[in-house]
């Protein structure tokens, strides 16, 4: 774990001074509002509006915190369509997500590896897990992306109606609603 929290440190240093419009995601930030759980790798979405400028900036941040910085990956994930690069660590054995999206991020300050930094909203993270449950087969594949959600609602306050419009728009609201009674059962509480 202190490899993984020295490798997130040096991210946060790296993408703090960068200039580009960032936030942590996945494991990392399920960590942050709901309960502390291993991964083998970094999320982090970047916003990708001026593409050149956002492919030499994110190289610039691989290179600063000792990452492999295929320029490649990068060219590809910003072309591609899928949006995604898998950068290994050249010290620990763990890897690097970087996310490109479009649009601004939907983000909110906090504290990343004990250094100031920026995280996915828990609406946000809460949609995308609700995307990768709807999408993930066989379903007990999913059931760590189900647990995720329920640790997310149980200790973060979040906005329920905003998650439930955008659940509802991306035709993912079933799968919430039965997260939800499901965590009232296991809690005990009637509906």
């Amino acid at each position: 774990m202190e490899e993984y929290n020295e490798l997130v440190s040096r991210l946060v240093r790296c993408l703090r001074d960068s200039g580009l419009d960032y936030a942590f995601t996945g494991a990392l930030a399920v960590s942050f509002y709901g309960s502390p759980r291993t991964t083998s790798d970094v999320d982090v979405i970047v916003a990708a509006a001026a593409k050149e400028d956002v492919k030499r900036k994110v190289i610039e941040v691989l290179q600063c915190a000792g990452l492999e910085a295929d320029e490649r990956k990068i060219e590809n994930a910003l072309t591609s369509g899928y949006g995604i690069a898998n950068l290994k660590d050249k010290v620990t054995p763990y890897s690097v997500d970087i996310i490109f999206a479009i649009g601004k991020l939907d983000k909110q300050f906090g504290k990343v590896a004990g250094l100031a930094g920026y995280l996915q909203k828990p609406e946000g993270l809460i949609a995308a897990k609700l995307r990768m449950i709807k999408v993930t087969v066989p379903k007990e594949r999913a059931l760590k992306d189900v647990e995720d959600v329920k640790a997310i609602l149980a200790f973060t306050k979040v906005n329920l109606r905003r998650i439930r419009l955008r659940a509802k728009k991306e035709k993912t609201l079933e799968i919430l609603e039965n997260i939800i009674e499901e965590s009232a059962t296991d809690s005990g509480e009637a509906k």
